[in-house]
């Protein structure tokens, strides 16, 4: 900024001025430092500006795979209401590795980042304990807090999975098979419970040999998908606990002679053009970004003196069907 100042032959105080658009300069001398932060190539340093004013002006958001859409639009919903705030953020990866969670976690509070929002990998939640130590504004999305009280945003994992479920019992299906993401997991392990209150709630017992947990992405999906179609007393229906699980079993569905109804949660792109019975337990994404973004800022920049117990919010679920329905299941 002096050099700037000593450029245009002005004080570093009407540079200062000039570029926070103090209306109180003169016009020959706007152009006068505008003209030398051209020639001279100036960019405000704003990690230098924000650590004087107080705070970073950074958040991180940790996910776990940024490849599945839903933590694509969880971003863009942090990023929303970041924004409004003259916050910037931070994203990273973590691919479910608690050893890479640990590594993100201790980078971003290196960087003094004014807040986390952190979907935890695994089932542990050990990296969190330091950012608790820290006092580190943080919020959990996704999944609940085990060990410690912190803010979080959840999905309402066990009503959309019962609710999707019952409309496939509602149809007539009696053998509805399930393709789970790891047990371990909250969401895993809540849509399951959705999963099975469906059919206790209907006065019917699910049969455990179509259950299949544990799945990753859709290729492991498909091949679960298809050898429970193989088999023989294949089931009428699948329901599918996330949108990456549910394409795998659309694939299976595609390549068998069967005709075979699909519930899945999470909504994915195409799913309304794919011809087939397709049950999806819907919420907006973005909104889970949003309030986890709301309720870290609040964190950051408290209103009161007064300090705010943990919190926790959930985002509704509805259900969307697509393609033909089917009513004659036995």
């Amino acid at each position: 900024m002096r050099d700037v100042a000593a450029q245009a032959g002005v004080s570093a105080m009407t540079v200062s001025r000039v570029l926070k658009g103090d209306p109180r300069v003169s016009d020959r001398s706007r152009a006068l430092v505008l003209a030398a932060v051209e020639e001279l190539g100036y960019r405000l340093n704003e990690t230098a500006r924000s650590l004087r004013v107080g705070g970073s002006g950074l958040i991180g958001l940790v996910v776990t795979n940024i490849a599945n859409p839903f933590y694509s639009r969880l971003a863009l919903g942090v990023q929303e209401v970041a924004g409004e705030h003259g916050l910037r953020v931070l994203l990273a990866n973590t691919g479910e590795d608690t050893d890479r969670e640990q590594e993100l976690v201790d980078d971003l509070l290196a960087r003094q980042v004014d807040g986390i929002v952190l979907v935890p990998a695994g089932t542990g939640q050990g990296p969190l304990a330091l950012v608790a130590a820290r006092k580190m504004p943080l919020v959990l999305a996704s999944r609940p807090p085990l060990d410690i009280d912190t803010d979080c945003v959840l999905v309402d994992d066990f009503g959309g999975a019962r609710d999707a479920t019952a409309r496939l019992i509602a149809a007539g299906h009696r053998r509805i098979g399930f393709l789970g993401n790891p047990p371990a997991l909250y969401t895993g392990a809540e849509r399951f419970r959705g999963y099975w209150a469906a059919h206790e709630e209907a006065g019917l017992e699910p049969d455990e040999l179509l259950v299949r947990r544990g799945l990753r992405d859709p290729a492991t999906a498909q091949k679960a998908a298809q050898e429970l179609l193989d088999g023989p007393d294949a089931p009428t229906a699948l329901f599918c606990t996330n949108n990456r699980l549910t394409q795998g079993a659309v694939r299976a569905v595609r390549s068998s002679a069967r005709t075979t109804a699909l519930a899945g949660f999470d909504n994915f792109e195409l799913a309304d053009v794919l011809g087939i019975p397709l049950t999806i337990a819907d919420y907006d994404p973005d909104e889970v970004g949003r309030r986890a973004a709301r309720m870290l800022i609040d964190r950051i920049r408290p209103s009161s003196d007064h300090p705010l117990p943990a919190r926790r919010t959930v985002v509704p679920t509805h259900v969307i069907e697509y393609g033909p329905r089917h009513n004659s299941w036995a």
